[in-house]
């Protein structure tokens, strides 16, 4: 099965700068940080990491897949830089201020660049099987996206290639340029009895939408492939146009401080 070994997973966890056991912030430097970042910091120590390490325990523990640590790992609390590639000048000066009170800004983000490096698919950990199955997905995605450019136009290949393969569409949307399709996995319980829920869907399905999503950043395009089916047979998916969009804590303070 994909994913990091769980031993290594705890300890990049565990080296959260803000954990509990880790040197204190001064309260005051902490509730400056939380309102400079609109609450982020807060939301992000106080419940988002929570919430983590008990994903961690259950993924050790075999409960829970690598798709759903990372779901939750890209869902984490975010303080936006920029809007697209427009920069926000006011916020990128927040920023600064509260790496200013506390080194932990900083080290937060050095902390969460690596859990999501720890997280994506690295393919010396796939099988050879996955291996296949990713391959397989980048080489169709050359037809099955061939002259489509736009979200617009890449989203409506993207349904059709659901439906080839008995995937039922629920529900569609279109927001700020990213387009959003709900779904049904008909495949969820295929295999649960012996590999666990979800193992056809995310574990192994997931691997050719992972080709998908090469072809695709390649040409500008970025495909976040299914997401958030805990507790429902159904998923999402979207497709935006790729872009610069900066945030804490993806983007370190030191990339957005002012030259000297």
């Amino acid at each position: 099965m994909a994913g990091p070994d769980p031993a290594e997973l705890r300890r990049v966890v565990d080296a959260f700068p803000a954990a509990a056991d880790s040197e204190p912030i001064d309260p005051g430097a902490a509730d400056r940080i939380d309102d400079l970042l609109d609450g982020t910091y807060g939301r992000l120590t106080r419940e988002w990491y929570p919430e983590l390490t008990e994903l961690t325990d259950s993924y050790a523990a075999g409960d829970v897949l690598r798709e759903d640590v990372l779901e939750h790992v890209e869902a984490v609390p975010s303080f936006r830089l920029s809007d697209g590639a427009a920069p926000l000048p006011e916020k990128r000066r927040a920023l600064v201020a509260a790496d200013e009170a506390a080194a932990a800004v900083t080290e937060i983000a050095g902390w969460y660049a690596t859990l999501r490096s720890l997280l994506d698919d690295d393919p010396d950990d796939l099988t050879r099987l996955e291996r296949l199955l990713h391959g397989f997905g980048y080489v169709l995605a050359h037809g099955l996206f061939l002259g489509a450019s736009s979200p617009e136009r890449v989203v409506r290949r993207l349904r059709l290639a659901y439906r080839s393969v008995g995937v039922d569409i629920d529900e569609t949307d279109s927001e700020a340029g990213a387009e959003r399709t709900e779904f049904t996995c008909p495949y969820r319980n295929v295999g649960a009895g012996v590999y666990g829920e979800k193992w056809v869907c995310h574990e192994k399905l997931d691997r050719v939408d992972d080709g998908y999503v090469t072809y695709l950043a390649e040409r500008g395009i970025d495909y976040q492939r299914p997401r958030d089916c805990d507790g429902s047979d159904r998923c999402y998916s979207t497709v935006a146009r790729d872009g610069p969009e900066l945030w804490w804590p993806k983007t370190a303070p030191a990339a957005v401080r002012a030259p000297p």
